[in-house]
């Protein structure tokens, strides 16, 4: 019985892949940018119209509520949501709860007294949000949230598709350690993504059973990537001999950052690291000589953002809005980053295909909006 219900949980989870990149295969292939044009659409772009909508012909005012803003992915992703707004001539205010919910659940009560347009959510968790949500969209102010677990009629969820970014992680560790080694696991619970990476992880412990768990740990913190390299070396002292330790999943850059300098530091870089999430920051130490951090599963945190914010214009301009979009994750491997000059968030493209690309949440509208707003 134990065993049938081990392959139940793989089986869900691997088709929760299927199911995941089933939907990503809808999108489609722009340029980039706030101001990239359309060329065709993923969602249904109302009545097809170029024309600006009557409601979006003054500036909008607009909340984007954080649950925190650690890491460079966090700052990546806000430079891509203001970019967007800008672009379509709005303002943006941006609100950090540092990993406070309850402070994140008094931001969005000030966002509705203030009668903003819209409402842009980052992380946090629906017990704590749920009520401000349903009080916004019964006040009639459209909510878009990244990476949330809510599940409220009219307001619309994107994620990063956590479980396939995991699966194309631990999988790319699967085979380079040709199913058979000892790994440490860095994970935090309490975090909708991380939940949902982890579920995958499990599928991976039993799809896998020739890979040993040896050791697990991870904190989120301000300092997140210092505490984890702090851990990891006090590990590695645990576990000083090679061969004790084959790799690291890691399924958040801020802990493969700090597992990769303390493995650097230390001496060990024949241990493979295996991440999640992608800055300049941590291609750089991708590309640095003899570093162990051999591939992440990512997506372009800019190009989130900037989703993030057409899909709710899209909203207040009462067009039609998926209430569940996943955007489509890349695989970046070190050996890929193969050039004479550095390798960075700009040019990742040229080594990727599809990096950055997403056309979802595009209305034909959409450009004169951005042509009537530059400056």
């Amino acid at each position: 019985m134990r065993r049938w219900k081990s392959w139940f949980v793989l089986l869900i989870a691997l088709l929760l892949v299927s199911g995941c990149n089933e939907q990503d295969r809808v999108s489609g292939k722009p340029g980039t940018g706030p101001d990239a044009p359309a060329k065709s659409a993923v969602t249904p772009p109302g009545n097809g119209s170029a024309e600006i909508p009557e409601k979006l012909k003054k500036p909008l005012k607009i909340a984007a509520i954080t649950q925190f803003s650690i890491g460079t992915f966090s700052s990546q992703y806000i430079a891509g949501l203001t970019e967007q707004v800008k672009a379509f001539g709005g303002e943006v205010q941006v609100y950090n709860a540092d990993n406070d919910l309850s402070k994140m659940a008094s931001y969005l009560e000030t966002a509705i007294n203030q009668k903003v347009d819209g409402i842009l959510l980052d992380h946090g968790r629906a017990d704590a949000l749920a009520p401000g949500v349903k009080k916004a969209v019964a006040a009639g102010i459209p909510v878009v949230a990244f990476d949330s677990d809510l599940n409220i009629p009219g307001v619309t969820v994107i994620d990063q598709d956590d479980y396939s970014l995991a699966w194309n992680a631990l999988r790319t560790l699967a085979q380079d350690l040709n199913g058979q080694g000892e790994i440490v696991y860095i994970w935090v619970a309490g975090y909708t993504p991380m939940e949902r990476r982890n579920v995958m992880y499990e599928a991976f412990r039993k799809r896998y059973p020739g890979i040993k768990e040896i050791a697990r740990f991870g904190t989120a913190s301000a300092n997140t990537a210092l505490d984890t390299q702090a851990q990891m070396e006090a590990l590695l002292r645990k576990y000083p001999n090679k061969g004790d330790i084959d790799a690291v999943f890691a399924p958040w850059d801020e802990f493969a950052k700090g597992a990769t300098r303390a493995i650097q530091q230390a001496g060990r870089t024949e241990i493979k690291v295996y991440g999640i999430d992608l800055s300049d920051e941590d291609l750089q130490l991708m590309q640095a000589p003899n570093s162990p951090w051999k591939a992440t599963a990512a997506t372009d945190p800019a190009d989130v953002g900037r989703l993030q914010v057409r899909f709710l214009y899209q909203k207040i301009a009462g067009e039609p809005v998926p209430q569940v979009y996943s955007v489509q994750p890349h695989l970046v491997e070190q050996r890929l980053l193969t050039s004479d000059q550095p390798v960075s968030m700009q040019d990742i493209g040229k080594y990727i295909p599809g990096w950055g690309q997403s056309q979802a949440g595009w209305s034909p509208w959409m450009n004169k909006l951005i042509e009537a707003n530059k400056k």
